[in-house]
């Protein structure tokens, strides 16, 4: 016969450790949060920021590079657009002629890679914009690219030439008009390329309108002051002093302010 365990010599049980569900074994308690430096909220450091800007710079240098291989390819065909307004021109030192043809092709090559430019740009602060922001952005940048080849292309194809005439206006038989190539090309560039930044007024406008900045009844008042305004501005970007040449840079200026007024209050109603 077996003998019977005494009652408090029982055999003793532990049942086997469960794990709470809900946490991993190495997750902080439940309704604590983890450290700041553990949180993911898409941001960057400051190096991290200075590498990708250093790698958008190095690709807009590349582009402008490579442009300006396009450029010098290309250069007896933009030589010959440049110079026909003025005719013949003429260099006064030996190393003239070259420096003005490296300067011309690495202008060439600005424009030529500008769009790659302005994605650069774009792609850098796409990361911090919205949703809604990005939206805008992706149909302001590809206007301002359009809006400042559209400057250029007025300048150079009306404006420029009329100036130039102007010019030669003043030669005789015994003043005779000989213009050096590389300050025939400096006024080229000072003449132009302030159309292209003064063709972005309207979608400065439009842009400050969508803000809630401005709007048609502020635009309207001063109306007057921007037509003073826009004397005083191209008497300031302008490369020479004459009346004519700021006229020329004054009214473009004065009508793309109205074409803004006007889609403000029309299109937009505000």
């Amino acid at each position: 016969m077996t003998e019977a365990k005494p009652e408090n010599e029982q055999a003793s049980y532990d049942p086997p450790f469960v794990e709470p569900a809900g946490n991993p074994p190495d997750a902080p308690p439940a309704g604590t949060e983890p450290p700041e430096d553990e949180i993911d909220d898409g941001s960057m450091s400051l190096i991290a920021h200075l590498t990708e800007l250093r790698s958008r710079l190095i690709k807009c240098l590349v582009a402008v590079a490579l442009g300006s291989c396009v450029g010098y390819y290309f250069l007896d065909e933009i030589m010959h657009y440049l110079t026909a307004p003025a005719g013949k021109l003429y260099y006064m030192q030996p190393s003239e002629a070259f420096f003005t043809y490296l300067k011309v092709s690495i202008a060439a090559g600005f424009l030529v890679a500008l769009p790659v430019i302005f994605y650069q740009v774009w792609m850098f602060f796409l990361p911090a914009l919205t949703r809604r922001e990005r939206m805008v952005l992706g149909l302001i940048v590809p206007a301002s690219v359009l809006l400042f080849f559209g400057g250029l292309a007025f300048s150079f194809f009306l404006v420029f030439p009329a100036a130039v005439q102007f010019f030669l206006g003043f030669g005789n038989t015994e003043l005779e008009a000989l213009f050096s190539v590389d300050k025939y090309f400096d006024f080229v560039i000072w003449f132009v390329l302030p159309f292209g930044f003064v063709f972005e007024l309207p979608l400065i406008m439009i842009i400050l309108a969508k803000l809630g900045i401005v709007g048609s009844k502020f635009l309207g008042k001063y109306q007057r002051i921007v037509v003073f305004l826009a004397f005083v501005i191209a008497a300031v970007i302008t490369p020479t002093p004459d009346v004519f040449t700021q006229t020329m840079i004054a009214v473009p200026m004065i009508l793309l302010y109205e074409v803004g007024y006007l889609i403000v209050r029309y299109i937009m109603r505000k």
